[in-house]
């Protein structure tokens, strides 16, 4: 039985899900860079950089210092960018990128918590639009992402309606919790990150998956369960009864993965920078 998770449950609890190297294997906005490429967005070299970002993102972790660059990078980066070429691009790609990377130890962990009777529910830095169509293929009840403004030419304004991240995610379970009636004391949570600290700190069983070293340290000080995700798998073959979003919901992802790619793209140039 995975994570300690227990056959039962009271009403009204829930499972919170970070998303990127929690439940699927990569970047879920990094994932998007080839299809970005192809699509005219960026160049050969961004789409080079991006590549090299997703090794950093796989082999470590990002400091608060680090995040709060990348999202004025992303901002800068993204304004003016037509939205609807973004989610053309991402209608025709999202599911074939993503499906293949979830965790099948987080999809079997999804399962047992809906079993139990709990919600589940997905807290990530990514963008809304593309959180909530994966979402939509785990089988989450809900979830909470970061929110881009999209003015009324269709292009990004280049701010941020609403940043997931740190103490804004704990903010937010606090806040579902109170209007869905959870009991955080018998909920569960589930990252890979130190940032996500308060998040965990807010339920009564958190989880440390693939941590980074930071978060290992304080999961084993505390003795929070650490465990282990590497077998990705595809999910129409995972969970064959969920089947794929429909296409207008894939178009919709395409604001969130292309803004968060650009944050994560800055972060490649100054990696490149520092050991230059």
């Amino acid at each position: 039985m995975l994570g300690g998770v227990d056959s039962h449950s009271l009403p009204r609890t829930a499972a919170f899900f970070d998303l990127d190297k929690t439940v699927i294997a990569k970047s879920s906005t990094l994932t998007f860079s080839k299809s970005f490429y192809q699509g005219g967005l960026i160049n050969r070299r961004t789409a080079l950089r991006t590549a090299y970002a997703q090794f950093v993102f796989l082999a470590g972790g990002l400091d608060h210092d680090q995040m709060e660059r990348m999202r004025e990078y992303l901002s800068a980066l993204c304004r003016g960018w037509n939205v609807q070429q973004v989610k053309e691009i991402v209608a025709e790609t999202l599911h074939d990128l993503i499906d293949p990377i979830i965790y099948d130890e987080a999809a079997s962990l999804i399962e047992e918590h809906h079993t139990a009777g709990r919600d589940v529910v997905i807290v990530s830095t990514s963008g809304a639009e593309v959180v909530e169509p994966i979402g939509e293929l785990l089988g989450a009840d809900r979830v909470v992402a970061t929110r881009m403004v999209v003015g009324d030419d269709g292009r990004f304004t280049g701010e941020v309606e609403y940043y997931a991240y740190g103490p804004t995610k704990a903010e937010a379970v606090k806040e579902l919790a109170e209007s869905e009636g959870y009991d955080l004391d018998r909920c569960y949570a589930y990252s890979d990150s130190a940032t996500d600290l308060p998040m965990l700190e807010t339920v009564g069983h958190p989880h440390a998956v693939n941590p980074d070293r930071a978060l290992r340290r304080e999961a084993l000080a505390r003795g929070w369960p650490v465990l282990d995700f590497h077998r990705p798998v595809r999910l129409k073959q995972r969970l064959p009864s969920l089947s794929a979003p429909p296409r207008p919901v894939l178009v919709a992802a395409a604001i969130g993965a292309a803004a968060a790619t650009a944050g994560l793209m800055w972060y490649a140039n100054r990696r490149r920078g520092s050991v230059a």
